[in-house]
């Protein structure tokens, strides 16, 4: 249990809005340890630093990074009130152990809905391609550390092969194909038992971002992407409000099953 050891000390002391701690139940678990000291959140309500930690792993497991407080009003509606990144990192860095791996998975996923980013197989550092419809992508970091510039292929993520150039197909290097391509290639099928046992592959590339979206084949044909949170269904690809206009949930479209997909549609943001 988190208790009033150097680390509260140094907050209360070294900031100009110190973390309020209390002693009273945890708002999340309900559980009422008076030896535990809480953290009073923005929204008013207590939370210890571990319920906070195991409440954000979850979030983060969803594919989301958004952390909103999931602790009841009344008893019966939830809070809802999301906190800032920077109040939610302050009671996080209480524990010390494990920070930077989830500080990571944080910006991994707030980059994945912003930006379009690859680590550089030459120094490993995130890139971000500024232009969406160009595989050769070229890394200052390499090219200050090489003398020379390094452009390395955003498909395959091996350096560019020959003079950089505009392509949006493929680089020159022997086997350069797109690894997600190849999972929807790759992937098995799946039943969709509720839509009349529709067959149809397992792994999609969402129609408006290009995340590749799993459908375990329970419930209906629809499906929300993590990224972009725009639903599509699985069987023609149009997006809901599209495919509802001559479809239901639960009954096959008209126009059958799409195949499997041979390229990763570009989110134009």
């Amino acid at each position: 249990h988190f208790s009033e050891g150097p680390a509260w000390k140094m907050q209360q002391r070294g900031s100009n809005a110190p973390l309020k701690f209390v002693k009273r139940r945890d708002d999340i678990t309900l559980m009422d340890d008076p030896d535990s000291l809480k953290v009073e959140m923005s929204c008013g309500h207590a939370v210890a630093p571990e319920t906070l930690t195991q409440w954000c792993d979850s979030v983060l497991d969803k594919g989301e990074y958004k952390f909103t407080c999931p602790a009841l009003r009344d008893g019966t509606k939830m809070c809802g009130v999301t906190w800032p990144y920077e109040e939610v990192r302050r009671v996080l860095l209480l524990l010390g152990e494990g920070w930077n791996d989830f500080e990571e998975r944080i910006v991994r996923k707030a980059a994945s809905e912003y930006t379009e980013y690859k680590p550089c197989p030459g120094c490993q550092s995130f890139i971000v391609r500024k232009d969406t419809s160009n595989l050769c992508v070229h890394c200052t970091i390499c090219s200050a550390a090489k003398g020379q510039p390094f452009y390395f292929c955003w498909q395959c993520l091996r350096e560019w092969e020959g003079p950089a150039s505009i392509r949006s197909d493929r680089c020159g290097s022997g086997g350069c194909v797109n690894p997600d391509v190849q999972k929807l290639q790759g992937c098995k099928d799946v039943t969709l038992v509720e839509v009349e046992e529709t067959v149809c592959p397992s792994i999609r590339a969402c129609p408006t971002c290009g995340q590749l979206v799993e459908h375990s084949g329970d419930e209906c044909k629809n499906i929300e992407c993590q990224r972009c949170k725009v639903e599509f269904c699985f069987i023609c690809l149009k997006v809901t409000r599209v495919c509802s206009k001559s479809s239901r949930p639960f009954r096959p479209c008209p126009g059958g099953v799409v195949p499997r997909q041979t390229s990763i549609p570009v989110w134009e943001k």
